[in-house]
């Protein structure tokens, strides 16, 4: 019998969050639907930043950044995504959890050291993230995937409709460099505002600000969350998962 595939959800949970309640949900019926056990555990952001390195998240088969920002501690969600990145632990972020993977990526590859987030610091000189021109808070819009991406290959189109719940995202003015930088924008809207980045060379490494979680189900699982599921049922093998397109 396989062990059941551990999922640490970095977050501080809040029950009245509707967005909370369904990335727990879609963690269980997407474990159900590949006939697997599963346990997951919130990982509130002030205990990871003071926990020891290593000690915690190596107890995860994966690490899912959830929607719920400003969290109470930044350092503690950007120390765990720091740590699936250069851990090749597979990983997923989700509406903030896509906002937070970009200010880590920023400060700890592009060397920016002071990059920031608009909503958590107004007054800051250097916004990676900052307040969307349109907002898309409780919208449902469609994404333009590059074709060849892995978020392509994962979902098998090239264009999707989701639920976005948010009103920060990248600063245009960095898609560019970040980019270039290596972390991919391989989802876009109509206007070219990235909706999805991706590190081409981790094990699993997607951040979405929308929320796959919303329109996942028991009957269609979410094909991103089902990838992301895939990869950390192969972590502990040592097995690259690419993941099953949808």
């Amino acid at each position: 019998m396989p062990k059941p595939i551990s999922i640490g959800i970095i977050g501080d949970f809040n029950s009245a969050n509707e967005s909370h309640l369904k990335t727990n949900a879609a963690l269980d019926h997407t474990a159900r639907r590949l006939g697997r056990d599963l346990q997951r555990t919130w990982l509130p952001t002030l205990e990871l930043e003071q926990a020891a390195d290593r000690m915690l998240f190596e107890a995860y088969d994966g690490l899912w950044c959830s929607p719920g920002s400003p969290y109470r501690s930044m350092d503690g969600a950007l120390k765990a995504i720091r740590f699936a990145r250069e851990q090749d632990v597979p990983f997923i972020g989700t509406c903030g959890g896509f906002q937070h993977v970009v200010i880590e990526y920023a400060r700890n590859v592009l060397g920016h050291q002071d990059a920031e987030h608009e909503e958590s610091s107004p007054y800051a000189s250097n916004f990676f993230i900052t307040r969307l021109v349109c907002s898309v808070f409780d919208k449902t819009l469609t994404v333009k995937i590059r074709h060849g991406s892995r978020a392509h290959h994962y979902i098998g189109k090239e264009e999707i409709a989701e639920y976005y719940y948010c009103n920060f995202g990248l600063n245009p003015e960095c898609k560019d460099a970040l980019d270039a930088g290596g972390l991919r924008v391989t989802g876009s809207d109509a206007d070219g505002e990235a909706r999805i980045v991706e590190l081409p060379d981790h094990r699993f490494f997607v951040a979405t600000l929308f929320l796959p979680q919303q329109s996942s189900t028991p009957e269609a699982p979410h094909p991103l969350i089902l990838a992301f599921l895939e990869a950390a049922a192969a972590f502990r093998t040592g097995e690259k998962q690419i993941g099953t397109a949808g």
